[in-house]
């Protein structure tokens, strides 16, 4: 396993659509999963597409319990949803590839989704409250979507403006 690094705004291959996995999923994509996952922990966060590191597959990890409990890791590979109910939830979130940027989306407040996991088999489930407003967000990235494009333009522009000012900061820090 290995950390990988995390694109952030404004790089444009964050707005590319990823491609679908084609046939099983092989010992190469647990591989990248495994990678995925443990940049997620080392950022820290709750889920990752595999876009955001630059690989774009329709591939996501996630892991939404507490600090104090135990890991519960989740694989999404190809996923879908097939459903959403029409009663819509604000959440504040937040991204790895938009670094301290937290603002409210509006996203259904369950949705039906379909994927393979790590080892392939195929399931179809029910999410809701954080785990469906993760894989909402973390699928919005295998379209080439980010969460503050739910925002207002201006805001969006501030968001991004934010993080281009502290990767400049942080070059300028190491140069020191």
């Amino acid at each position: 396993m290995a950390i990988r690094e995390i694109l952030t705004v404004p790089d444009p291959r964050l707005k590319e659509v990823s491609r679908p996995v084609v046939g099983p999923v092989t010992d190469e994509h647990r591989a990248l999963m495994d990678d995925m996952l443990e940049t997620m922990y080392d950022a820290p966060g709750i889920g990752l597409a595999a876009i955001q590191i630059g690989v774009p597959l329709r591939i996501i990890v996630m892991d939404l319990s507490r600090e104090e409990d135990a890991r519960e890791p989740r694989y999404f590979v190809n996923p879908e949803i097939l459903e959403t109910v029409e009663e819509k939830k604000p959440y504040e979130e937040g991204c790895l590839s938009v670094p301290d940027i937290f603002d409210e989306v509006e996203r259904s407040a369950r949705c039906r989704l379909r994927y393979l996991d790590y080892n392939g088999n195929a399931v179809e489930e029910w999410a809701e409250d954080l785990y469906a407003v993760c894989i909402q967000h973390e699928m919005d990235h295998l379209e080439g979507t980010l969460f503050i494009d739910h925002l207002s333009r201006l805001k969006r522009q501030r968001a991004i403006d934010k993080v281009k000012k502290a990767k400049l900061r942080a070059i300028r820090e190491d140069a020191n």
